[in-house]
């Protein structure tokens, strides 16, 4: 089992990582999410069947455990928002956190349309990242998010389509 980890490791880590952090936009979160997916993998390798590549397989499981956080997240937000009136401002809990290192070093433009992948919705943000910072196709993007490809090719438009209308706004 050890050789089978290794060698998804050294060929899909990087991409793994990158997908989470873009999806996270937190080192230390990302860090402990892949780890999760890692901790995943070898208790289910057993089950893998082969229906799919090992890398969309592999990054189903990490889609599933970062909706996992997401889903966790929502849940905490919900119980501190409990504990403040209604009528204040619950901005005060929004995460202040800098911009993660690799974004300092993208352009500005790029910089920018990572920042308004912020306004798209969670199954656009997901679909740009696979594609387009993961340059997986669609039918591996429909794989791994477990749709249809016209719903992949569908949601990729009107992801586009908003990304567009926001650099507009600028």
């Amino acid at each position: 089992m050890q050789t089978t980890f290794d060698h998804l490791y050294d060929h899909y880590h990087n991409d793994l990582y990158q997908y989470v952090f873009y999806m996270v936009k937190n080192q230390h979160v990302a860090e402990d999410i892949v780890q999760e997916v890692y901790i995943k993998v070898l208790k289910s390798y057993h089950n893998f069947r082969g229906e799919s590549s090992e890398k969309t397989w592999l990054f189903s499981i990490a889609r599933h455990t970062t909706m996992d956080y997401f889903r966790k997240q929502q849940r905490q937000k919900s119980k501190l928002a409990t504990f403040f009136n209604k009528e204040q401002d619950l901005t005060l809990i929004k995460d202040k956190d800098p911009l993660p290192e690799e974004v300092a070093q993208l352009n500005d433009e790029l910089k920018r349309i990572y920042q308004l992948l912020d306004h798209c919705t969670l199954d656009q943000k997901n679909v740009l990242i696979l594609r387009y910072i993961q340059s997986l196709s669609i039918h591996e993007t429909a794989q791994i998010l477990e749709w249809s490809e016209s719903k992949v090719k569908t949601t990729q438009h009107r992801a586009i389509k908003k990304l567009q209308e926001l650099i507009g706004e600028d």
